[in-house]
């Protein structure tokens, strides 16, 4: 049992290749910590963090089922957004928010990769399906360079679509640009995971490359979890806790095996693969796992993440721009992005509506796992800030004012939801990063395209 400042300023449990860092304690809080002799911390313990995460869909939404009709804490969820009424007072409906770099601007179509790259860096990507790609550094990078340090992983990306980083995916934009949210530069996507098995490992690695493989091959050929290899350090660490932290680290741990355990149990090939795309693999894709329990276990392995502190800036892409899945799960066999081209037709406006409440089930249970862990004297959820949304408003029309965005959590404090807040259209999404960027500790001056800090995240 050690504490690495190079990890996180909580205990951290180890063994060969692993550590599994701990949610916040009683007992290494400012009233009650373990002496420094004990748990070999280092430095005074500190309130929980302010952490961040996005999530991106793609393809815009039916704008009808959307927005609700009045502002306001008063105001009704639409049909589509129903899925949130357990969390409600957990949310801010913002509309009126406008990527003014998501349009042509003078470069043509292509609508679909701008969505997907401005999403998060405000930026207009340089347009070419060649090496030549620029676009901006994204709100999430912006953070991880200035707070990264402070935990095991700067930043976590993932996925549910693979998708190539080269060649050409919409009217001339490169694939990097519908395929990417996270930039840490203007030239480089940052990788991301679609593989829940390689996700969790990156959150429980740690010591030489060697020490991590052998622990990798160890528990892969004699079925063992990572708790088994730490399984000591847990034992010492209870002798020294309360009752209070004996039950809530053993929640901790029991809630950490039970996702172990989906994650060893799904497919080795993950992820939706558009047709056009086959060719691109090695071998084309065997058993792929159901949607919404692909995304599920990516939200429960952020919780964790955050939970742990290994990190505290997530971003997640329940699928990539332009995607053309279907979603037979709520009886819709067209492809998404087929459907969004709907031309007003009634029947493809009812499928996309479905399409739309399927994905915002799958962020009010993200909502609800963040609102479930207690820290503190609240929530984890309490001390998180979640932006959902997607940077085309109507994918009829692929404009990219008032767009569809949600978010949730309070800042450790500084934000009031449970309201629908309407700016004026026009008003920079990257006014709501900025303040984003304010409340995690990291400093921008500007973002993007953005004016300013965005006003009424409080009441």
């Amino acid at each position: 049992m050690n504490n690495d400042t190079t990890l996180s300023r909580r205990t951290v449990l180890r063994g060969l290749g692993t550590a599994v860092a701990l949610p916040f304690l009683e007992a290494l809080s400012p009233a009650g910590r373990l002496l420094a002799a004990t748990t070999k911390s280092v430095g005074d313990p500190v309130a929980p963090p302010v952490r961040m995460a996005f999530c991106f869909v793609p393809n815009g939404v039916n704008v009808r089922n959307w927005f609700p009709e009045r502002a306001g804490s008063d105001y009704d969820l639409p049909w589509t957004l129903e899925p949130l009424a357990g969390v409600r007072d957990e949310i801010l409906v913002l509309s009126g928010l406008t990527h003014d770099k998501g349009r042509a601007n003078g470069d043509g179509p292509g609508d679909h990769a701008r969505c997907a790259s401005v999403f998060l860096t405000g930026a207009q990507p340089q347009k070419t399906s060649g090496a030549r790609i620029r676009v901006g550094i994204s709100v999430d990078q912006v953070a991880a360079q200035q707070i990264g340090g402070k935990t095991k992983l700067p930043s976590l990306e993932l996925a549910c679509d693979t998708g190539r980083n080269s060649g050409n995916c919409d009217s001339g934009y490169s694939c990097a640009y519908s395929n990417n949210i996270s930039w840490s530069s203007p030239t480089t996507p940052q990788a991301k995971e679609t593989d829940p098995r390689a996700a969790f490992d990156r959150l429980f690695a740690r010591g030489p490359a060697v020490e991590v493989s052998e622990s990798e091959t160890r528990r892969r050929e004699n079925r063992l979890s990572v708790l088994d290899f730490v399984r000591e350090d847990a034992r010492r660490l209870e002798t020294r806790l309360g009752r209070g932290d004996r039950r809530k680290l053993d929640e901790y741990l029991t809630g950490l095996r039970a996702i172990e355990v989906r994650v060893q149990k799904t497919p080795s090939s993950t992820s939706w693969v558009s047709p056009d795309q086959l060719d691109d693999l090695p071998d084309r894709p065997g058993e792929r796992m159901e949607f919404d329990t692909h995304v599920r276990l990516m939200c429960d392995l952020m919780v964790l993440a955050f939970q742990g502190d290994v990190t505290r800036v997530s971003t997640l892409m329940f699928a990539n721009a332009g995607s053309n899945r279907s979603y037979a799960q709520v009886g819709v066999s067209d492809g998404h992005h087929g459907l969004s081209h709907h031309q007003g037709r009634e029947d493809n406006l009812e499928k996309i509506r479905r399409i739309d409440r399927c994905h915002v089930e799958q962020f009010a249970y993200f909502i609800e796992r963040l609102r479930s862990v207690p820290e503190g004297e609240g929530t984890l959820l309490d001390n998180c800030m979640i932006v959902y949304g997607s940077g085309i408003h109507d994918g009829n029309r692929h404009n990219n004012e008032n767009l569809p965005i949600l978010f949730a959590g309070r800042g450790g404090g500084t934000i009031d939801p449970g309201r629908h807040v309407r700016y004026d259209y026009e008003t920079p999404l990257c006014n709501l990063f900025l303040s984003m960027l304010d409340r995690v500790g990291a400093k921008a001056d500007r973002l993007g395209d953005s004016t300013g800090r965005l006003r009424y995240l409080t009441s």
